[in-house]
């Protein structure tokens, strides 16, 4: 019992810290260029920049390219929708804003996509995008020209009509779903959480499972015998945790395919004015959608 209480003492601090963490992000003015890890010249964040404008003027979406130096463990799904939510990139209400994300340290990129963008720009499309036009560049050694190339495909699907965009995205979506999908998870981040439930699991759980929760015979008032559990209604509370943290362990995920249903909110909206360039985010919602890969 005293174990028990003192894992629940436990649960109490460790849960609510797990959940509130997050990244510390680089720090981000209204330019749609944020190169922390310094992979790009002037000359390529400038044309970047005209391709993030172009799109913004044509369809009010929001494009942001992210160059980041260390993921702090993170996977780079779970980094990158919480990064669209720390930025607000896209609209409060269209929830239209998508994000280049690269890790050169751990050797990592994503495309995160909106809500209201996962119509056009499917997770299949996404992991086109990732394994045909930026991987090969990465893997010559050519980092600036691999992020360059994918900012100009997702800047030509961005800028599509909706009709024809959804149509593109739907064939490259019946391609990508006629070959094996990789596994979710590459490894970005340990999992450190999966793994202390998965030892609570072992070492508590399962010797309560053993001893019937704790369970001991106590006599009553008139001699009978009567089962008592001593859990006091700890279990409940140890499986809810364990399955809240394999949850968040596995939204979105880190493989080639992103996924999860997690909503995000904001506040405010749209692009700046002003002949200062760039723009300020408004608040859309990520929910994990898009594609990772490595190389």
């Amino acid at each position: 019992m005293n174990l028990l209480r003192a894992l629940l003492a436990f649960l109490l601090i460790f849960v609510p810290l797990s959940a509130e963490a997050q990244p510390n992000f680089p720090k981000r003015d209204r330019e749609p260029v944020v190169d922390a890890a310094n992979m790009l010249n002037d000359a390529q964040k400038a044309e970047i920049t005209r391709l993030a404008e172009d799109i913004n003027k044509a369809t009010t979406r929001q494009f942001v390219v992210a160059t980041i130096p260390d993921l702090q463990g993170y996977d780079i799904a779970d980094y990158g929708y919480q990064l669209g939510r720390a930025w607000g990139i896209g609209q409060k209400d269209a929830n239209n804003g998508i994000l280049l994300i690269v890790a050169p340290k751990e050797r990592k990129v994503r495309i995160e996509v909106g809500y209201g963008l996962e119509p056009i720009m499917t997770d299949g499309l996404s992991s086109t995008i990732i394994s045909d036009t930026i991987l090969p560049k990465f893997r010559a050694g050519d980092m600036p020209g691999g992020i360059v190339a994918g900012a100009h495909a997702i800047a030509e699907q961005m800028k599509l009509p909706l009709e024809a965009a959804e149509a593109r995205a739907k064939e490259q979506a019946d391609k990508a779903a006629a070959t094996p999908r990789q596994q979710r998870r590459s490894g970005g981040g340990f999992p450190f959480g999966l793994v202390f439930w998965g030892i609570i699991f072992v070492f508590v759980l399962l010797p309560m499972f053993a001893r019937g929760f704790g369970g001991r015979r106590r006599k009553g008032p008139w001699g009978e015998r009567r089962y008592r559990r001593n859990d006091g209604g700890v279990l409940p509370i140890i499986l809810w945790s364990i399955a809240s943290e394999m949850s968040r362990g596995s939204r979105g995920g880190g493989g080639d395919w992103g996924g999860g249903s997690s909503g995000w909110g904001g506040g405010g909206g749209g692009w700046g004015g002003g002949g200062g360039g760039g723009f300020s985010g408004g608040g859309g919602s990520f929910g994990g959608g898009g594609a990772s890969g490595s190389w």
